[in-house]
């Protein structure tokens, strides 16, 4: 059927269809940590760790998906959430190829760094687009769809490279030429969504000129509303996602560090993402129902513990494994990342919706990027463990504490309701008029 003939897609096929971005997100930052082995023996054989935690630092881990953020964000306000989607997964799908046929070291480098950009540009795309399209009463559960995605993502990934472990360097590049057949796929299928109805009213119109990218973020730093929602985001997102960056990238690392065979350790890591979809689940369930700050201390408190239980915890009984196993999979249903998808296109208007969460998600993997740069050189020395894990169990419980005593009243209200609660007016039709020289009536709801 001609794509302009598809019937458009609404409702939970449309929250199915955007959440995918989250799949190929963690599926890749998966793909990569279970495969830096394999490609560290064929490539950069002498490696004392810093080849791979440059890689892992420039790809959609980090850095690349910062980059791809911070232009994807502003991008998406100026021209549309679907503008984004019409071209993110096939640059993903270059990237994914790229990897799969990469014969050296800058070919994987490459490869790694386009599929970060594509997955940095996606994402905060997808919490908007699904934020302004979902029922009030059930925004949560929808934003939420696109965090089982993401949980789901690992759990097959591991489970992958389990399964093609016995084929080394081949089964890697397997499992990157699935998520690049999942992109394209899920390519087509975008093709049928709407464009948000929040972003046509907030530029006056479908036809209508929208302000430049740079008019965006002067409005977006001009407003104080705006600078202290961007403060919390990026201090409750930026000090969680550290232990979880390391989770998923390094997980393998440490896991084998306590004895845990190549194909023991990607089933183990198997089962802790079936916690956290577990978790998910759970939080999908709960979100609009139970009170945002008592949820989010519940998973906060538990992301902590388990940290505590790995890094004390005897350093080879099986029981030290799968208590952190449980803890941090179950904490990340109600996760700092959760919150963050549904905070973050609450709290800001529709004109600077995807800006901000561009701009704070760059933020969050800048830091990662860092952190990646001298987590396995550390982790790979005396006491590594130790004092990767003190650092990061510190960055949670700094999270927590902000998350919980600054939780926004936002929960079951509409976007133009917050809006008008946040900022004493209705800014998204008329906040960036000047420069386009009109004026528009306000819209009926958000």
């Amino acid at each position: 059927m001609p794509l302009g003939r598809r019937k458009p897609l609404t409702g939970w096929k449309a929250t199915a269809a955007v959440s995918m971005s989250n799949y190929i997100d963690s599926g890749s930052i998966i793909a990569i940590a279970t495969s830096l082995g394999f490609w560290g023996a064929a490539y950069f054989p002498d490696d004392s760790g810093r080849i791979a935690g440059l890689l892992a630092a420039f790809s959609s881990n980090a850095f690349g998906a910062a980059v791809g953020a911070l232009i994807g964000g502003p991008l998406c306000d100026k021209y549309g959430r679907k503008f984004i989607y019409t071209y993110d997964l096939l640059l993903y799908a270059i990237g994914g190829l790229i990897a799969t046929f990469a014969m050296n070291l800058p070919m994987l480098f490459v490869g790694f760094v386009v599929i970060g950009l594509a997955v940095g540009a996606s994402v905060p795309a997808g919490w908007t687009y699904i934020a302004e399209s979902a029922p009030t009463e059930r925004r949560g559960r929808h934003i939420g769809a696109t965090q089982l995605a993401w949980s789901v993502g690992p759990f097959l990934g591991f489970g992958l490279a389990a399964l093609l472990a016995p084929l080394d360097l081949l089964g890697s590049r397997l499992i990157f030429a699935h998520l690049v057949v999942i992109a394209l796929v899920t390519w087509y299928i975008r093709q049928g969504l709407y464009e948000s109805q929040a972003w046509q009213r907030s530029k006056g119109g479908q036809q209508a000129k929208a302000p430049s990218i740079w008019t965006s973020l002067r409005g977006l730093f001009s407003r104080k509303a705006n600078i202290t929602a961007l403060l919390f985001l990026v201090a409750i997102y930026t000090f969680w996602n550290q232990a979880a960056s390391q989770n998923g990238i390094f997980l393998p690392t440490i896991l084998g560090s306590m004895g845990f065979g190549t194909i023991a350790s990607d089933l183990f890591s198997m089962l802790t993402w079936a916690f956290v979809i577990i978790g998910t689940i759970v939080f999908m369930l709960l979100v609009d129902k139970v009170s945002y700050r008592w949820f989010f201390l519940v998973g906060g408190a538990m992301a902590v513990v388990s940290w505590v239980v790995l890094v004390f915890g005897p350093p080879t009984a099986a029981a030290t494994a799968f208590g952190y196993a449980i803890l941090w999979g179950l904490s990340s249903g109600p996760s700092a990342q959760a919150f963050y998808s549904v905070w973050s296109p609450e709290l800001f208007a529709t004109p600077y919706r995807a800006g901000a969460q561009g701009l704070v998600f760059f933020t969050v993997r800048v830091a990662s990027g860092i952190i990646s740069l001298v987590f396995p050189v550390i982790l790979m020395g005396a006491n590594g463990l130790l004092i990767d894990g003190l650092i990061l169990i510190a960055f949670l419980l700094a999270s927590t504490l902000i998350g919980t005593i600054l939780a926004p009243r936002t929960q079951g209200k509409e976007l133009r309701q917050i809006e008008i609660e946040r900022y004493g007016e209705v800014v998204s039709a008329d906040a960036l008029d000047a420069e386009a020289g009109r004026v528009t009536d306000p819209p009926s709801r958000d």
